[in-house]
Parts: C-alpha cells; structure tokens; sequence
C-alpha cells in the first residue's frame, strides 16, 4: 500500500490514549513435559491406536522442547482410573492457578513500583476454569487488594485473552481519563492446561480423533500494571506505550476454534483452516492500525519489518504463516519463537511472558502485538517502546521450527 494510500485512511482527529503499561510480570511453574514424558504418560493408561500413534508422532514434530507444567507426569490428577472431573479440575486451578497468578502480580507490581491503595481496577481472564467467584476474586484477596475494588473476568476468549483484557482495561483507563481521574488497573491472565491431558487422551482414545492440544498447551499466568498517566507521581517510567488497538472477528468461522466444555474438562476445537484463515486476516488489520496513527504515518512506518512482533505463539504454523504473509524475518518475530520452543502454547497467559521476552533485548521503537482466539477473533495493538522499557539482557538466538499444524 502506498504512503498516500496509508494517509487516507487516518480517522481524524487522532486523540492519543496516552495510556501506558508500568510492569510486566510473568509466572511458570517449576516443572515442565517433554515430548517424551507425554508419550510415556499416554502409553501408561492407553493401549497403541492409529489415533494415538499418529498424535504422539506429531507430538515429536511440534518444536517445543518441553511445556511448563504445575507438576510431572505422575501428578495424580493426570493418573487416576478416569480422566478428572470437572470439578477435580477446578479444585487444581484454584490452587495452583492462584499461586502462579498471585506471583505474575507481585513481579508486575513491583516493576511498577506503586501503592497497591493505587490499584483501582482489576481486569483478568482464563479459559480453563469456570468458579463463581471467579479465581480473580482469590487472587485479588491473596494480594491484598481491597475486595471491593472494581472487577471484570473475561469468558470465552481463548489465546486472544491476553490482549482482549488488555484492551478492555485500556477502555476502562479511558473512562477514567475522561472523568480526569487516574486508573491503575491490574490485568493478568493464568491458565493451567496441563490437567487435561487425560481428557484430551481419553478423546484421542475413545473417538479415535487426531487431537494435538495435547502436545501444545502448557501452564502459565502473567501480569501487565496499565496507567493513564492521571497521578501525582513523577516517578512513574513507562515500559510501553500503547498506542492504539483493534478487535476484529473472521465471518463464518465459529466451528473453527473453540475451546468447548465437557464432563472431563474443555476439549480444543480445531480445524486445518486456522492457520491460513490467521494469517489472512493480519495483513488489512495491520494497515488499518498503522494508519490510524499520525506518528507512525509521519514516520513512513507502513511496512511490517519496521515493527518487532509480539505473536502469541499458538504453534509453529500460525508464527511462520504470519512471518510469510508479513514478509518478516525470525527476528521480527525472535521472542514468539522462544517463548513456543521453551514453554509451549499458555494460551491467554502467553501474549505477555512474549511481550516481557521482547523486551530483554533491543527492539525496534515500535512494537506490534497479535493474537487469533475463538470466533474468530483476531486482536492486535501497537505499543511504542518507553524509558524503562530496556534490558541490558540481550535475547537468545531464534530457531527455526518445523510446521506442523497448531492451534492459537
């Protein structure tokens, strides 16, 4: 697309949100599964199937090294007589997933570096549990904010939950920006989908159904403190402004991605479109997005190999679909192949701990941040590097991966 062309499409008058994010934090739990360790646990409690045989071939192929994992293989939640219940899974989440949640927290608070009286809005998300009250509830009293502080628990939003929360507390930072009050707002996300492996094992088994969710997702929570720059403060240096965003659903693509309930957990839905139908959808959104923003048109920023990428790593075909359709580099796109090959899909906890990876290194000013969740949901935001947002870390070295078909 030409410059003029990207100039057109700017919406005046752009009003910047002058919104911020002050602390990133990120939670994985001690232990972790290797591409071995499933094949290990799937044989203990079922027999060889063509199903299974073809799961735990793939399962070799999918370029993780291992996925974080709130226990080993012998957890007993993944070894009873039965897949766990619903219910026994909630219990696991209740535990584990606050724990790992309440620390995601701490690391982005203390980053911030604020008051926790300061906090005046909580916004969270995760697609494997379902208590009422939500496990935002418990993680808000084990921090020690105040119970009544304003709360909001997204629901089925699958991968893209990292950015959709974040967006919506960016919505809600605005309103606070437009009533000239400040709002801190808390945002984490926690997902805990090493439990279900039996489930998932039990389809596999039973149906006969080629299901690798079980060889992807892994365990994780993480954090982001969000600001909208209203304090008295002046010690406040951000790690990334946020610059703007977009939502935007694929028509038609409902039975495509899902995450569905069942008696022995949620079941991924996943067809062979998804990587292609993601891929697609990034190039428009993109433009869109650039040229909504005066800076970056001034700028003359309309390519995405000006921008570093934070893609939620849902396999190794949507990272190298959207490297492709983009005409990026592996580097552009270095910390989602990290994050994918040292700790798997974490779904919606995974767009942040990829954000925080990012930053340990050099980047680009600008930054793009792209998930694909159930509907489908395309989320994308653009962040602007701040003052604190460095590391004298510098980043690992980005390794290709083969493609094999992966769900966001």
């Amino acid at each position: 697309m030409s410059p003029s062309a990207m100039h057109n499409k700017v919406t005046p008058p752009y009003q910047r949100p002058n919104l911020y994010i002050h602390g990133i934090g990120v939670e994985y739990p001690p232990h972790e599964i290797k591409p071995e360790q499933l094949a290990t646990l799937a044989k203990r409690h079922y027999p060889s199937s063509p199903a299974l045989d073809k799961v735990l071939t793939i399962n070799e192929y999918t370029g993780i090294d291992a996925r974080s994992a709130i226990g080993t293989i012998d957890h007993p939640i993944a070894n009873g007589p039965e897949a766990p219940s619903i219910a026994e899974l909630c219990e696991v989440f209740l535990d584990e997933g606050v724990k790992l949640s309440v620390q995601a927290c701490r690391k982005a608070l203390e980053q911030w570096g604020g008051d926790l009286s300061e906090i005046t809005h909580v916004v969270a998300t995760t697609c494997t549990n379902s208590a009422n009250p939500g496990y935002d509830h418990y993680v808000v009293k084990q921090l020690g904010l105040d119970q009544s502080i304003e709360k909001v628990l997204l629901h089925g939003v699958g991968c893209s939950g990292g950015l959709a929360a974040l967006r919506t507390a960016a919505n809600i930072a605005l309103g606070s920006s437009f009533r000239r009050k400040p709002a801190r707002i808390l945002v984490f996300a926690c997902e805990v989908s090493s439990t279900l492996v039996r489930s998932e094992l039990d389809s596999i088994h039973k149906d006969q159904e080629i299901r690798i969710g079980v060889a992807l997702f892994s365990d994780c929570a993480s954090a982001v403190v969000l600001g909208n720059g209203f304090s008295d403060r002046y010690d406040e240096e951000p790690i990334l402004e946020l610059l703007d965003w977009d939502h935007r659903i694929i028509e038609d693509t409902e039975k495509d991605l899902g995450f569905d309930v069942d008696p022995v957990g949620w079941k991924v839905v996943l067809t062979q479109r998804v990587p292609k139908l993601a891929s697609a959808a990034v190039p428009a959104m993109f433009e869109d997005l650039v040229g909504s923003i005066p800076e970056l048109v001034d700028a003359g920023k309309f390519k995405a190999a000006d921008y570093d990428w934070a893609l939620h790593p849902g396999g190794s075909t949507i990272i190298t679909g959207v490297e492709k359709t983009m005409h990026l580099k592996p580097e552009h796109l270095r910390a989602s192949y990290e994050i994918y090959i040292s700790h798997g899909n974490s779904s919606s906890a995974t767009i942040f701990s990829v954000m925080k990876q990012l930053l340990k290194g050099d980047t680009t000013e600008h930054i793009v941040g792209c998930a694909f969740g159930p509907g489908i949901a395309v989320e994308m935001m653009i962040f602007k590097r701040g003052i604190s947002g460095s590391s004298s870390e510098s980043a690992s070295p980005t390794a290709s991966l083969p493609e094999t078909q992966s769900p966001p």
